[in-house]
């Protein structure tokens, strides 16, 4: 089976991110939900830390308990994909959730254990260090993970970030106003992005929006 996300756990309250212009709901379970694409982002408050806690993923492999991801917390989902909402923000899918790894040989070992490989790799540069991206697909979700070509480290990789897709970027960033950087080119040819300063409504996962891939 492929591995798909279900859920992503945020240590956020609802009320962080409805003046983002993100839709939140219920779906029958005592969390709030934020239903992106066919993801759900749970919002389970701050009683647990803040950004992103962990995630629940469909297609993981029936053998043997997957309950840490490189030291993800991670659990196995069966839930059929969840309806989007619409969001004013203008908001349509995910389109990837960065990663931040110690030890990218580990977290590659680690998503061949549920059977999922790289598609493709790139290197770059953060705040003047070289950084190496590994891209994986998890059904409608890009998977980005970030680290040192060079060096390793122990600890636990964690989910840093999420990039959502919008069909009208320039119709995102006037919502935002002045909560939302410049709109610019992305690395991804034809496509552009801008970063919500996602501090200012108080949320606590760092969140881009891009533009949709384009028609070919």
């Amino acid at each position: 089976m492929t591995v798909t996300v279900d859920a992503i756990d945020v240590a956020d309250p609802p009320e962080a991110w409805a003046p983002a212009g993100f839709s939140v709901d219920s779906d029958g379970t005592e969390d709030p939900i934020c239903r992106v694409g066919g993801v759900r982002i749970r919002l389970v408050g701050r009683g647990q830390g803040t950004g992103i806690l962990g995630w629940s993923l469909r297609g993981l492999p029936s053998d043997g308990a997957v309950d840490d991801l490189d030291g993800i917390p991670t659990r196995r989902s069966e839930r059929a994909t969840t309806e989007p909402a619409t969001h004013p923000n203008g908001v349509v899918a995910i389109d990837h959730v960065v990663l931040m790894s110690p030890d990218l040989d580990r977290t590659v070992t680690s998503m061949a254990a549920i059977g999922v490989a790289p598609r493709r790799e790139r290197d770059g540069e953060l705040g003047g260090r070289r950084i190496r991206q590994i891209f994986f697909r998890l059904g409608e979700v890009i998977l980005e993970v970030v680290g040192s070509p060079e060096s390793m480290s122990d600890g636990p990789s964690t989910l840093w970030g999420i990039t959502y897709v919008t069909t009208d970027l320039d119709a995102t960033a006037r919502f935002f106003g002045d909560h939302t950087g410049p709109v610019k080119d992305a690395v991804q040819p034809g496509r552009r992005i801008t970063t919500l300063r996602h501090r200012d409504p108080g949320m606590s996962v760092p969140t881009a929006v891009i533009s949709a891939t384009p028609r070919r």
